[in-house]
């Protein structure tokens, strides 16, 4: 069991006939919190109903929200999503919006230095004030986690390189290393050499890059690990990737072997694409289950 802490947005996502509650850091929260983890999230609301209903969720969850702060002059964040006949997402995310406005606090800041691991993403980084906060909370963590979340227009190169040279693990899908490796000079359009020339310019130990379907590559002690991903019927693939990561962080700051890490973090990010929604329950019965029959 660990102590961990995820930073960035929490919010609403908004389907065309329903809407469930979301973010990336708020889904691999919960993840891992369901692996046995001791989780926190810092984040901010707005103080309205659905800002309330976000935190009493997290609390139903066994989450931390100590740092989940409350904004009286923002909303909370919700995001329109739209899906393809394939299931997968695509988004529209408003702005400004509560999580846009994360102060830094000493009692973040105590967190952060206390925890095993620091999980933040990119998105949040879009606004001065959230993005300055986690700046100076990545001064103080012991082991940082970077899921980089392309979402345009909100990045920079020059912004994700350096919350690249932050991190200690980077995940990436595979549409964002190739673009970010051609940003960087990256002269090879082989997946494997990507991973290396962003872990050698970048000072990085630890890559990983999502295949879709078509599983993920770990890039760990200088050692490349493959899953080839299963087979699922798609529902929607909002927070396979979240669930993804919370898995395989959960395994291997846990010690355990790579490859088997990867493969059950495969196994649990397909089963959330075989579900409805970011965070349906899942259990090592289930999970195992499902690896066997595949």
């Amino acid at each position: 069991m660990k102590d961990l802490v995820c930073y960035g947005e929490v919010l609403w996502d908004v389907f065309p006939k329903h809407k469930k509650i979301g973010g990336a850091p708020l889904n691999v929260a919960i993840r891992l919190q369901s692996l046995g983890n001791n989780v926190e999230i810092i984040s901010c609301i707005g103080k309205d109903k659905r800002g309330d209903k976000i935190n009493t969720f997290l609390l139903d969850q066994g989450i931390n929200t100590d740092n989940l702060q409350v904004n009286e002059k923002l909303k909370t964040g919700n995001v329109k999503v739209i899906l393809n006949q394939k299931g997968s997402a695509s988004y529209d995310i408003k702005f400004p919006r509560a999580w846009d406005n994360i102060q830094l606090t000493e009692s973040a800041k105590h967190s952060v230095k206390n925890a095993d691991a620091f999980i933040y993403g990119s998105l949040v980084a879009r606004d001065d004030t959230s993005r300055n906060t986690l700046y100076q909370l990545l001064k103080i963590a012991k082991y940082k986690i970077f899921d980089i979340n392309l979402r345009e227009p909100y990045y920079t190169i020059d912004l994700l390189k350096y919350l690249m040279n932050e991190a200690d693990f980077i995940k990436f899908n595979d549409d964002e290393i190739f673009e970010i490796g051609k940003a960087l000079n990256s002269k090879t359009h082989s997946l494997e050499q990507n991973i290396k020339y962003i872990a050698s310019i970048t000072n990085t130990q630890s890559i990983c890059v999502t295949k879709g379907k078509h599983g993920a590559i770990l890039y760990y002690n200088e050692k490349f690990y493959y899953n080839s991903g299963y087979q699922i019927e798609v529902i929607d693939t909002v927070g396979a990737g979240d669930s993804f990561l919370a898995t395989l962080v959960d395994y291997l700051i846990n010690s355990k072997n790579p490859q088997e890490a990867i493969n059950i973090a495969c196994a649990v990010g397909a089963l959330v694409a075989g579900s409805e929604g970011a965070n349906p329950k899942l259990n090592l019965e289930i999970i195992n289950k499902f690896v066997n029959q595949n």
